[in-house]
């Protein structure tokens, strides 16, 4: 495989574009904030890693079809694709689309107006707004948008395309929210990716976008390999034989050793179950090589972002590699027995080249996607 990425976008809330929001990231910037836009009454958690752009505080249906829409033009108007996309396929992975639309909807007894089933989908707006007509949204959970990396960069291997935006987008809502409460016995007042201290999970919302490419006048970086797997282990608790195995099939496809990676980009979620497997994995991956690469976990500053995430850390990648510089894990002050001897960059932002890059996303039910990029020679 090799096809580059031609345009990037994002919007966080560490950032409204992929400068600012990286910019952010180096200089340790949390996201985190009081909770806005939903009643907090029913709730023990007081904060959330949220892009604050409700009026008078009130949430308003549409905020991910708008987020999405937004990365998106970034992304197509830094790849040199203007904002006709007719042409172009659009997709889009999302774990909860437009549910807080529906929310609103339901809560409001309808009075947010001629809100119908076609608003849910953002095939809908994409085509008002881009006129792109072959859209398609997946939910694969937290792994959505590297899935549908993968699903790109098929259509460009079978001809389907010349192009590819591939997007993520999710946003707060009550009925994650109330998900959120039941699982966690304390309610954390922060994400702390691998730290032996950490309660738990914090969702964030964003979105992130890049354009997937045959070839390109400035390619951004190349993707030697999009890997995905599902181990059917369980519904929600991951398996490190499931993930070690996506993670070797991606290095295969790409043609490097662990030796040869720089940067991973870990999904670190900061879940009591998530982290030790993600370690776990990883140490038998890398093996003596474990403590080579720099490694680092962005949600720690924007929150679990959903289906956006793992496009959002592969942002961050690209970025990496341009500026020769990678983000710290904000928080982590005590590492899990089973990263101990990983490279985490903490305090602040690492300096050094980037030449190869792997992305982690995970999602429910065990699904395990693995990228690897690798930076352009031009």
């Amino acid at each position: 495989m090799n096809w580059v990425v031609s345009g990037l976008g994002a919007v966080s809330a560490v950032g409204g574009d992929p400068d600012e929001m990286f910019a952010g990231l180096c200089a340790g910037r949390s996201g985190l904030r009081e909770l806005h836009g939903i009643d907090r009454t029913p709730y023990r958690g007081r904060y959330a890693y949220q892009i604050h752009d409700h009026p008078d505080g009130r949430d308003v249906p549409g905020r991910a079809t708008a987020f999405v829409a937004d990365v998106i033009e970034q992304a197509a108007t830094r790849a040199g694709l203007g904002t006709d996309l007719r042409d172009v396929p659009v997709l889009v992975g999302s774990g909860l689309r437009e549910l807080r639309s529906a929310e609103l909807h339901w809560r409001d007894k309808g009075s947010l107006g001629a809100l119908s089933a076609d608003d849910l989908h953002f095939g809908t707006a994409l085509r008002d707004r881009f006129g792109a007509t072959d859209t398609h949204t997946v939910a694969n959970a937290c792994a959505a948008s590297v899935y549908a990396l993968a699903l790109a960069a098929d259509m460009l291997a079978t001809d389907q395309a010349d192009s590819v935006i591939v997007a993520g987008v999710d946003v707060l809502n009550e009925s994650m929210s109330g998900v959120m409460e039941r699982v966690h016995p304390v309610a954390p007042d922060r994400l702390q990716p691998f730290d032996r201290n950490r309660a738990g999970v914090m969702m964030g919302e964003g979105a992130a976008a890049v354009v997937l490419s045959r070839d390109a006048a400035e390619p951004l970086c190349r993707v030697r390999a999009v890997e995905v797997g599902c181990d059917a282990h369980h519904d929600t608790a991951p398996h490190p034989d499931g993930f070690a195995e996506a993670m070797r099939a991606a290095h295969r496809s790409a043609g490097v050793t662990p030796a040869d990676v720089d940067l991973v980009m870990l999904h670190g979620t900061g879940t009591l179950l998530n982290d030790e497997v993600e370690a776990t994995a990883t140490q038998a991956v890398f093996g003596a090589d474990a403590g080579a690469p720099l490694m680092t976990a962005i949600k720690s500053m924007t929150g679990h972002t959903g289906g956006a995430s793992g496009v959002m850390s592969l942002v961050s990648a690209v970025q990496s590699m341009t500026h020769g510089m990678v983000p710290p894990v904000v928080g982590l002050t005590e590492p899990v027995a089973e990263a101990a001897g990983f490279r985490i960059v903490t305090g602040a932002a690492a300096r050094g080249p980037v030449a190869v890059a792997q992305v982690n996303a995970l999602g429910f039910g065990g699904m395990n996607t693995v990228a690897v990029l690798e930076a352009s020679t031009r």
